[in-house]
């Protein structure tokens, strides 16, 4: 099928017509929209996330982050990477500023879980998302992009069962460092990996091998975690030599790495620990260091060792390495992806062949709708949808709500 849209096309507001509003963020509004003239019939519709320009003076650097998200997704579309966003397009009028990526109509990988049975994942399918969230974190690094921003409500599924990662306003650029004996992690050296050629179709059983596992039956019913953003703080204080290192406070509450709450400066490694963090979320339906208080999770993620269920497996083995501490002796510090993707959790995984999956563990069909909102196809235009808003609001319900409907996703 053809996009509506030319890579990194001018857009034009007059031409865009809201079919539904598919979330609600500190920073902006994202729809489901499509262009009435270039596709008329919305056969391709794409998500447009759109800030109201009016509503900055709350957000002092709502501007700049949305400038530095355009200026991300236009490096990830050259070239562009499976499991991270093409830039489609944006605009920039007087009253708003908005850009465009690929719809995704699976919604997050919180929504998917808790569209289980038991509200976790088996290890065989954490196993999958891992894989590719790992090669995504792999790409960014690679391109010098801290991402920051790891949770799941940042992992999308795309219509192909793949995922994508989103939201890249708390990223940051930094000069990679540089490590003894190694050619790795250099943005002016490192080759990006060759285009993966699709030849044939393939079942994710043949290139997934899967490690039995042996811990006791997971805990069941258990509440969502709710976490809220950390607004970027400077530290001020000195970068490292080797490397450069963001001394902002950015993050997700529960998913923030120790070497952030203390201040000292962090790198990419602080991705690895959030990778941990969804990891532990993943298998056991809660984030391992929520606390009562934001004081009290930044003091459980300081101090607190991850409780783990039953007997060791590879896989809490994993959660263990990624949630060290010390960023220094945390997996993935000094290779980076190559580490982890070395680690026994992974053994069997084709790393070049997962775009050739056909069948992952879940592929969105059309009674998938996680939109919050619903309009009539070509009735409300964004400049409608805003002057909306003056009305007393609706709510959207909680991923967690009766309406979903339960998904089994099959075991590899």
């Amino acid at each position: 099928m053809d996009l509506p849209l030319q890579p990194s096309a001018e857009l034009d507001l007059d031409n865009l017509k809201v079919l539904k509003v598919l979330g609600k963020g500190a920073m902006g509004t994202v729809f489901l929209v499509h262009d009435r003239k270039t596709d008329p019939s919305a056969s391709c519709p794409f998500a447009l996330k759109v800030v109201e320009k009016a509503s900055l003076h709350t957000k002092l650097d709502a501007e700049r982050r949305a400038r530095w998200e355009i200026r991300v997704l236009e490096r990830l579309s050259d070239p562009s990477h499976p499991f991270l966003p093409s830039f489609l397009g944006s605009l920039d009028t007087q009253d708003f500023l908005a850009w465009a990526v690929p719809y995704c109509p699976g919604g997050d990988l919180n929504v998917l879980r808790y569209r289980q049975n038991d509200r976790v994942f088996s290890p065989g399918v954490i196993r999958f998302y891992l894989a590719e969230i790992v090669c995504a974190l792999e790409h960014l690094h690679r391109m010098g992009i801290a991402y920051r921003d790891l949770k799941p409500e940042n992992v999308l599924i795309q219509q192909s069962g793949h995922v994508t990662l989103t939201d890249f306003d708390l990223s940051r650029s930094l000069t990679p460092k540089t490590v003894a004996a190694k050619t790795l992690i250099s943005t002016e050296t490192v080759e990006e990996p060759p285009e993966i050629l699709r030849k044939d179709r393939r079942n994710l059983s043949r290139w997934i091998t899967i490690v039995p596992d042996n811990s006791n039956k997971k805990k069941k019913g258990l509440k969502k975690t709710k976490s809220a953003r950390v607004s970027p703080v400077s530290r001020r204080k000195v970068s490292f030599s080797n490397g450069e290192r963001s001394n902002s406070f950015v993050g997700t509450e529960e998913y923030v790495a120790p070497e952030v709450v203390r201040g000292d400066g962090h790198e990419f490694a602080v991705d690895w620990w959030a990778l941990g963090v969804l990891t532990y979320e993943m298998l056991y339906g809660t984030t391992p260091f929520k606390g009562k208080n934001r004081k009290e999770t930044f003091r459980n993620v300081l101090v607190k060792a991850p409780e783990f269920i039953g007997k060791s497996t590879a896989l809490t083995d994993l959660i263990g390495r990624l949630l060290e501490k010390d960023p220094t002796r945390r997996l993935g510090y000094i290779r980076g992806a190559s580490e982890i993707k070395e680690h026994v959790f992974f053994r069997g995984v084709s790393w070049d062949l997962l775009t050739e999956v056909l069948r992952p563990p879940f592929i969105p069909s059309s009674e998938d709708d996680n939109s919050t909102e619903q309009v009539a196809t070509g009735a409300l235009d964004i400049r409608e949808y805003f002057q909306k808003l003056r009305s007393p609001p609706s709510f959207p319900p909680s991923p967690s709500s009766e309406h979903h409907r339960n998904v089994s996703l099959p075991e590899f």
